[in-house]
């Protein structure tokens, strides 16, 4: 018997949702990646994001929600666990199913040491048994516990990086492998207008000393020619001493910095009390994970513009 027209208009509306299902299921542990990966994988699919909007990356508490997305999915991309030291405890804990990929381990990464931004020394805030030898551009990136992890501030990374997604999501999805190439290639293409527009705005500044809230920002400076004074907050685990902020509120004086900048989802009092009757200028809160941008694919050249100028904003008043 033939199959009437119903039963062949049904059988052909169900060949989309077929090809969809194809795709990988993906989740991404902080926004910047999330972004990376929706641009790859473009209308094919969206990745999950776990950290949550306005959350703090180094500290956050998985939903049992998010735990079975992490247990479900086909492939994990994240900056590793010197980032989000929480879910390499989830993804230990869930045994999941799927590939798990730490971004700040691939090879050509160009990872950097805290004590590179910031001339005060962090060693009382980590293991001294460590090994704390500087990381370079080796064939395979070199993590340790001085190893700071906020990489995507480099977009020489994220154009590795996408790259790298791609072959991963291809791996998975040979299919689909030439739409997450093209994909990718587009992408780089975006980030590289936007670098040399950023560099173009960073420029009349770069000399310009100024304070953050936390060392977060070296990869930013260092390839962008920024000056980066000191942190209030020396590494991701510490909270600023009273010590420490006199002597940096005297060395704010004495090396006329000219701004200091609150963070996203800290609170900025212990900046306005750095600044409280000094001629150093406070900025605006600046945002390194993006969390209080709308997640998506637009978000990690969102982030970018956005550090930029709230920070040429500041700088050049000075």
């Amino acid at each position: 018997m033939r199959p009437t027209l119903p039963v062949l208009v049904s059988a052909l509306a169900a060949l989309p949702a077929l090809a969809q299902a194809e795709v990988p299921s993906v989740v991404t542990d902080v926004p910047p990646v999330q972004s990376l990966v929706a641009q790859v994988m473009g209308d094919l699919g969206k990745p999950e994001v776990l950290l949550g909007q306005n959350s703090d990356p180094h500290h956050y508490q998985l939903r049992p929600s998010q735990a079975r997305d992490l247990q479900d999915a086909d492939l994990v991309f994240w900056i590793g666990p010197r980032l989000t030291p929480w879910l390499e405890r989830a993804l230990d804990g869930v045994g999941g199913k799927g590939q798990s990929i730490e971004l700040l381990q691939a090879p050509g990464t160009n990872v950097r040491s805290f004590s590179a931004q910031d001339p005060h020394d962090h060693s009382a805030d980590l293991d001294e048994d460590e090994d704390h030898a500087e990381a370079g551009h080796d064939d395979h990136a070199e993590v340790d516990q001085m190893t700071d992890p906020h990489a995507w501030l480099d977009p020489d990374n994220a154009k590795l990086w996408l790259g790298l997604i791609a072959d991963d999501l291809s791996k998975a999805d040979p299919e689909h492998a030439d739409t997450y190439a093209a994909n990718a290639e587009a992408a780089q293409a975006r980030i590289e207008t936007l670098d040399a527009k950023l560099k173009a705005e960073f420029a009349p500044v770069a000399d310009k000393p100024f304070l953050v809230y936390h060392a977060a920002y070296g990869y930013l400076a260092d390839h962008y020619g920024l000056t980066i004074m000191g942190a209030l907050a020396p590494s991701d685990a510490s909270t600023p001493g009273a010590a420490h902020l006199v002597s940096l509120r005297d060395e704010a004086s004495a090396k006329d910095a000219v701004c200091a900048f609150p963070e996203a989802n800290h609170d900025p009092k212990m900046v306005e009390i750095l600044v409280d009757g000094t001629p150093v200028t406070l900025g605006k809160p600046l945002d390194p994970s993006g969390t209080a941008l709308t997640y998506g694919p637009g978000l990690y050249n969102d982030l970018m513009q956005g550090m930029a100028d709230t920070i040429t904003a500041c700088l050049s008043q000075g």
